[in-house]
This record gives structure tokens, sequence and C-alpha cells, in this order.
């Protein structure tokens, strides 16, 4: 029977270690007032997960949503997606927390955008961060599944933390992700995209 003293932890957690998945940083862009982000390459078979950070993104108008949309080989980014969005918040001055599903936000069989997060300020302080995993996108024969996370800078002064998941019910392969706002630019950001073995 193993005991705790001889449970190693000092696991060499390189991408060449057994069981120990590695993130691989394939991309980093750089918004500067820019319409979109946009990953159009590098999204393929090599690995079974794709995963976008999210630092910092500022928008130029005022109370905001930033969103993403999918591409499954065409030109366009129309992937059809079901999701489901809740989130948590609380004011500055302690007022205002709440828990709850957001029924306007998530999406049943649409080729519009996902909000990752709404309301936003573009106050010279506020900005929204997080991550968005998607689950091997290469595939033809299973729907391709994704998770978001995020937390804004409401315009009203509000922290919200939003959890969004759902898929593309597409058989075609999703071959790259695109990041707006829906109104105005993304002012200012960096998203970069892992690949994880």
């Amino acid at each position: 029977m193993a005991t705790y003293a001889s449970i190693k932890y000092d696991m060499d957690l390189s991408s060449n270690a057994t069981g120990a998945g590695g993130m691989t940083l394939l991309s980093t862009q750089t918004a500067s007032s820019s319409a979109n982000v946009t990953f159009d390459s590098g999204i393929n078979s090599t690995y079974k997960s794709y995963v976008f950070k999210f630092f910092d993104i500022h928008p130029a108008t005022d109370n905001v949503s930033f969103q993403v949309n999918f591409r499954d080989g065409g030109t366009n980014y129309d992937a059809t997606k079901t999701t489901s969005y809740f989130r948590a918040l609380h004011k500055e001055d302690g007022t205002g927390g709440s828990l709850g599903y957001r029924t306007g936000d998530d999406l049943a069989q649409s080729t519009s955008v996902q909000k990752l997060g709404g309301g936003q300020g573009n106050g010279n302080d506020e900005a929204l961060s997080g991550m968005l995993e998607l689950f091997d996108p290469s595939t033809t024969t299973f729907v391709k599944h994704f998770i978001v996370r995020t937390n804004l800078y409401e315009s009203d002064n509000h922290t919200v933390d939003n959890y969004i998941a759902g898929y593309c019910n597409v058989t075609a392969a999703i071959d790259g992700v695109q990041f707006t706002m829906s109104s105005g630019n993304i002012d200012a950001g960096t998203i970069k995209m892992y690949g994880v073995s």
C-alpha cells in the first residue's frame, strides 16, 4: 500500500511527460482599434484542443458585448451552435450580488455570434479577461464542444463572472475562430492561442 511519504509530487510536466498535457503557444494577436481578432490558420488535427486566452480586452464603445463565432470550412464565421450561459455578479459597493441563467444570451441551433460577456464598460480601467477552450475541432464525426469562462468590469461597476458552454453542431471541421464586439472596435487587448497535447 502506498503511503503519503512515498507519493512523488515532483512530476515533470513538460510536454514529453507521460500523462501530462502540454500547452504550446501557437499565435499571439494584439488588438488596436480592431474590428475583429481572427485566428484563421493553425486550427487543425495537430492538437485535440485549442485554448484561447484573453488579456485585458478593452472595447472602444461603452456597454457592449465581447463575442465569438466559428468557421466550418467556408469563408464565413457562422457555424451552427447550441449553448448555455449563466453568470454571477457583484457590485463594487457590495450590492447587486446575484447568480442566474441568462436565457437571452444562449443559442439554440443558431449561426449568430455567441456572447462571452455583456454590458462591458469602456472606461480606462475597464476590461475583460478569460479563456475559451475548443475541443477536437477537426473531427468530422462528432459535434465540436467549447467552454468559456470570462470576468469583466461591467459599465455600472459590477464584476461579472460568465460561464458559457456549447457545441458547434456541424459535421465539417472548425478551422477558424473570430472575436468581435457587439458594437464598435476592440480598442485594445491581447488574445493568445495555444494547442494542447
